[in-house]
């Protein structure tokens, strides 16, 4: 058996950072995180157990006791941070270089008059957290048909930005869609590089794998499409949270196996399936 780890796989730049700096601040003072730190229940479990809450809406900061709040990487909207400072709490940014970038350009393309586009989950707390930088209402779409049903004046101008895990092949689409419409469009390619290499080296082993696995959290949309790309390459792909999710058969000692992780996925969880795997051979 051999069995191929994607270099890519595991914590991104953005997550890393965001996960250390909650682990540097736990003390005996009051330590939030607004929404779980990152889509993998298994840090946010660890987290817990060492006294560090979770906070998942504004409504609920007025009943805490003040302390220290760490916003994750996703990023939150200029609300959130204008209620965390009328409830005095100490702000902790750990919001990914990447996503701030984009909160700079909504916020300032907005101010122009532009019409926003911005291309992702409208649920996911990254896109949440990105509208709440626009001064007008944005339009959000994940897919091609979605693009096509906008009615938007042809007088306006476009700034069109995409959430930073995105497909790149599905933006590029639809991009070409409001081009096509004729519209003028200022294009702001805003996936981050980490998250176009995590795709491409696992659409690359999973073309050449007997047997794929995916390891990230169930609700982690990086990790999701991660699964769906190895998925169309290679049929026995399996997305996984911990090896307890893992119901491989036995494996042949010729089969390729290949690894992968989303961007919240720790390195010891990854060691984990490795070994599980290895101990599943003829």
């Amino acid at each position: 058996m051999q069995i191929i780890v994607a270099k890519s796989a595991g914590f991104c730049f953005g997550v890393d950072k965001a996960v250390k700096t909650v682990y540097d601040h736990i003390s005996d003072q009051p330590l939030y995180t607004y929404g779980p730190i990152i889509h993998n229940p298994q840090v946010v479990k660890d987290l817990e157990n060492k006294g560090v809450r979770v906070v998942n809406h504004i409504d609920e900061l007025e009943q805490a006791e003040k302390g220290n709040m760490i916003i994750r990487s996703h990023g939150v909207g200029e609300d959130v941070y204008q209620a965390l400072e009328k409830e005095r709490f100490h702000i902790i940014d750990a919001t990914c270089p990447y996503v701030k970038k984009i909160h700079r350009i909504i916020n300032e393309f907005s101010k122009k008059g532009d019409t926003i586009i911005i291309v992702g989950d409208a649920n996911h707390p990254e896109i949440i957290g990105i509208e709440g930088w626009s001064t007008v209402k944005p339009f959000i779409v994940s897919t091609k048909e979605e693009a096509k049903n906008l009615d938007i004046p042809m007088d306006k101008r476009l700034c069109i930005i995409a959430q930073t895990t995105f497909n790149p092949i599905k933006f590029k689409e639809i991009i070409e869609i409001f081009v096509h419409k004729g519209y003028h469009v200022d294009i702001k390619n805003t996936i981050c590089t980490a998250t176009k290499e995590r795709q491409e080296e696992a659409t690359q082993l999973a073309k050449k794998a007997d047997r794929m696995i995916v390891i990230g959290g169930k609700n982690s949309s990086n990790t999701r499409k991660l699964y769906q790309l190895c998925k169309n390459q290679c049929d026995k792909t399996y997305h996984i949270e911990t090896i307890e999710d893992l119901e491989l058969l036995k494996v042949g000692n010729d089969e390729v196996i290949g690894i992968t992780a989303g961007a919240s996925t720790p390195k010891n969880i990854i060691q984990e399936v490795i070994t599980h795997v290895r101990s599943t051979e003829f």
